[in-house]
């Protein structure tokens, strides 16, 4: 069929796209041409194109679903910093956390310190008043089992649940709304659970980890929402009480003024594209001191955690550190260097730049995470030979800024070491991360395989395919402080065309890192052509440093006692063919000297040592011994 044909076939799919059809509409173009008897090769042709239409589509879905979360995000936050009506920021909230996590309903309940239980504040998509006059003692229920754990909980069936206390009120109030699934996450302040914020479905659903996490941020906005409410009602009854009254009110005006000021520019900065460390800049700016990002590894453990479950910052020594956390994960920590004296406000703005940093990074990593499983896929598809269609394997290509007709190298990377299975989960996530991002920075592709990882990098101008494996060893063994072996390929060209080549080029690096690992190089980069033929025996379990001991261990040793120049001499005798004369021009030595260093030689191999099968194999083994230790580079 020719490609014209193809194109063709392929209209119908791209009209959907554009005009953002459902998955079901994708099944029509097909039941069209065979109602209109089109021939058998146009409807195998849209066979082919509906799952390629299809990956696009959920592509392009799960990238307006990011962007709609961050924008609800930012949205609320904004919202926050000029907090003007708590019940209108909490039905905000309320209302995007059920749009973006596509639940049925969507409600918030907050704690009656008088009465000891919570009462429902808020409600999205309710349609039972039972159920919105609901009222949940500590313990009670999957609500009253959030507020009394502070952790989020969640079920797939609500009465098929026996983890929480049931009680008839209750379930009569859930099975009258008619749900099902239920997500729950706690409001906290502190070390105080104030509410709990649920999301729901009235049909049984899994919820994933990243949409426990984002109810859980929508979360941490609405108790932020409901502490800056407590602090103006705070301010407002302590205005009642004073004699000091206007004295009050300027103070207090000029912290919520101060505050909000804050929020709009942090807001302000994450709406264009700021990132971690402009944050940290503005916020340095407004506290008039020094504050820096930390990762988790580099901040101090003990004032991380602390801050991390009280949710404030905490002194150390002169700093205040103030936990970047998401879904209970310590991401790093905003350090205000040198500043002990800090009064509530500030400390609440460096608590509020902490909650903003979370959320950039946590946008970060959802995209970061998108972009590598595009492009493992795409380096998937190139070593399985899945997809032999060259324009669209350039298309797939040239979306994530590579160029498969460009000059490649395939690179084979391994960490060195043993952990324990969650360390080593870890180690491993860490790895296929900075692979991606090394390969993004170069504009090639990466994979996890075969319990390593693999690379696709071009090749650039002035280059050489060795350089290349010794950098990415550097690179990737810095970003997961551990040693990463790498071996390469040779370079491999016209991929979109022969994508095989990719499969026989990753083939030829594992066989180098093999023999990398073999000779004891672990932690060093180096390409196939560095070992010749030597490569292919290399591959596999064998015992190089015993050979290579057993054959000229003696020479080896007997110059690291002496200080002598044997080996060295043993080495230029063979490669002057076996003649002591032009030996001695090749090491600038007198003729008599080669004969009594080779006579030395002959004491410690034994007086066969020239014979062919000996000095076969005693070539052999200084070449391995000479590649065991490699010259410093």
């Amino acid at each position: 069929m020719s490609s014209d044909h193809v194109q063709s076939a392929e209209m119908p799919f791209l009209e959907l796209l554009a005009r953002g059809a459902s998955a079901d509409a994708y099944e029509q173009p097909e039941l069209l041409a065979r109602a209109e008897g089109r021939p058998a090769e146009w409807i195998a042709a849209l066979r082919r194109a509906k799952p390629l239409a299809l990956r696009v589509r959920a592509e392009l879905e799960g990238r307006r679903r990011r962007e709609a979360e961050l924008s609800a995000l930012f949205e609320t936050a904004h919202d926050l910093a000029g907090l003007r009506d708590l019940d209108a920021v909490l039905q905000a909230i309320v209302q995007r956390a059920r749009s973006l996590l596509g639940t049925d309903v969507a409600y918030l309940s907050l704690h009656d310190t008088e009465r000891g239980d919570t009462y429902m504040r808020v409600t999205e998509g309710s349609v039972a008043a039972r159920f919105q006059q609901l009222r949940l003692g500590m313990g009670e229920g999957l609500g009253g089992l959030v507020a009394q754990t502070a952790r989020p909980y969640v079920t797939d069936d609500y009465f098929k649940d026996d983890r929480f206390q049931h009680t008839l009120t209750i379930d009569a109030g859930v099975r009258e709304e008619g749900l099902v699934a239920i997500l729950g996450v706690p409001l906290t302040l502190g070390h105080h659970v104030i509410g709990v914020l649920f999301a729901a479905d009235r049909r049984a659903r899994v919820f994933e980890r990243e949409q426990i996490a984002l109810l859980g941020s929508f979360a941490a906005l609405a108790a932020a929402a409901i502490d800056t409410a407590n602090l103006l009602a705070e301010t407002r009854s302590a205005l009642a009480g004073l004699e000091r009254a206007n004295e009050i009110i300027r103070d207090r005006s000029g912290v919520i003024e101060r505050a909000s000021d804050v929020h709009d520019r942090l807001a302000e900065l994450v709406l264009r594209g700021g990132g971690v460390h402009d944050v940290a800049a503005a916020v340095s700016e407004i506290l008039d001191g020094t504050v820096e990002f930390a990762e988790a590894a580099a901040a101090p453990a003990g004032a991380l955690e602390k801050s991390g479950a009280e949710g404030h910052a905490v002194l150390h020594e002169d700093d205040w550190i103030a936990a970047v956390a998401a879904g209970g994960e310590l991401l790093g920590a905003l350090v205000l260097r040198g500043h002990p004296g800090l009064d509530p406000v500030d400390q609440r703005t460096l608590e509020r730049a902490a909650m903003v940093t979370s959320l950039l990074l946590l946008a970060r990593r959802s995209a970061a995470e998108a972009e590598q499983r595009v492009r493992g896929e795409l380096l998937d598809d190139l070593l399985d030979a899945r997809d032999r269609d060259p324009r669209l394997l350039r298309e797939r290509a040239a979306r994530l800024h590579a160029d498969l007709d460009a000059c490649h190298v395939v690179l084979a990377a391994r960490l060195e070491g043993t952990a324990a299975d969650a360390e080593q989960e870890a180690d491993a996530r860490r790895r296929l991360a900075a692979a991606s991002h090394l390969a993004a920075t170069r504009h090639g592709l990466a994979a996890a395989r075969d319990g390593g990882t693999v690379l696709l990098l071009p090749l650039g101008p002035g280059d050489t395919v060795t350089d290349l494996a010794r950098r990415a060893a550097r690179h990737l063994g810095t970003a997961v402080h551990a040693p990463v072996t790498v071996g390469a390929s040779a370079p491999a060209e016209d991929l979109a065309t022969r994508p095989e080549t990719v499969a026989t080029a990753y083939a030829e690096s594992r066989r180098c890192l093999e023999a990398l690992r073999v000779l004891g190089r672990a932690g060093d980069g180096a390409a196939a052509q560095d070992f010749g033929f030597l490569g292919l025996l290399l591959a596999g379990d064998r015992d190089i440093p015993g050979f290579v001991d057993r054959t000229v261990g003696q020479v080896v040793a007997y110059d690291r006692r002496r200080g002598t120049e044997l080996l060295r001499t043993l080495d230029a005798y063979f490669a002057c063919g076996m003649s002591p004369a032009r030996t001695k021009d090749e090491l600038h030595v007198h003729v008599n000297t080669v004969a009594q260093r080779l006579e030395r030689v002959g004491r410690l191999l034994g007086d066969d040592w020239q014979s062919p099968a000996r000095a076969l194999e005693i070539q052999l083994a200084l070449r391995l011994h000479r590649l065991s230790a490699p010259e410093q580079h």
